[in-house]
């Protein structure tokens, strides 16, 4: 059996994804048509498409280019498009991080995080004169507030990170990652993405 995963707005099949998906089939869905997209959708209209069809959805530094009354749409999508075994996957930029690091080090809108990153383009995201709308970020998340956000969308089993856990899966300790399950993570998924190794590190599900 080959597995699929959806790729919500992932932009282009030329930008990666996990290594744990290399077996997978790939399906990518954006609203931007100019990356070739498999599925040209909206996000917040995953409920129109048919559903139980991916094993898994993974979805990089997209949640957070919604409007909050937004993100419930998204994620009951997700609930909507996985299998009963499915899961998703999710990576988006760690606001507490962010205010904890701005308080501590007196950083102001336009001082640097890193070399092409200013505080004010974590927080609202970066677009090049005359760049589409699609790349500003209308909200944020902290572990906290991702996680009852999975929650209200229906997921069950909910597994959150951030900081140390970049060893495994993140570019940053700047970044949260989250799995969300619709029913306990049967042997494959927990070795897939090693699950027991993940939970031993420091983390907040709920």
């Amino acid at each position: 059996m080959i597995r699929k995963v959806l790729n919500v707005g992932g932009n282009s099949k030329d930008v990666p994804i996990p290594p744990h998906y290399a077996d997978w089939q790939h399906i990518l869905l954006d609203i931007d048509p100019a990356g070739n997209p498999d599925v040209i959708c909206d996000a917040r209209e995953l409920l129109s498409l048919p559903g139980s069809e991916y094993d898994s959805i993974y979805c990089s530094h997209n949640l957070e280019h919604y409007y909050q009354h937004d993100v419930e749409k998204v994620l009951k999508g997700f609930m909507h498009l996985l299998k009963p075994s499915g899961f998703a996957f999710i990576r988006v930029p760690d606001m507490g991080v962010l205010m904890r690091k701005v308080a501590e080090d007196d950083l102001d809108l336009d001082d640097k995080l890193s070399p092409g990153i200013s505080v004010r383009g974590f927080i609202y995201g970066t677009i090049e004169p005359g760049g589409s709308d699609f790349w500003t970020h209308k909200t944020g998340f902290t572990r906290k507030t991702l996680s009852l956000a999975l929650q209200a969308a229906g997921f069950p089993w909910v597994a959150v990170f951030g900081g140390n856990l970049s060893i495994h899966y993140t570019s940053s300790g700047m970044e949260i990652v989250a799995f969300a399950f619709k029913e306990q993570p049967d042997e494959y998924t927990s070795k897939l993405l090693d699950l027991p190794g993940l939970l031993t590190l420091p983390s907040r599900p709920l």
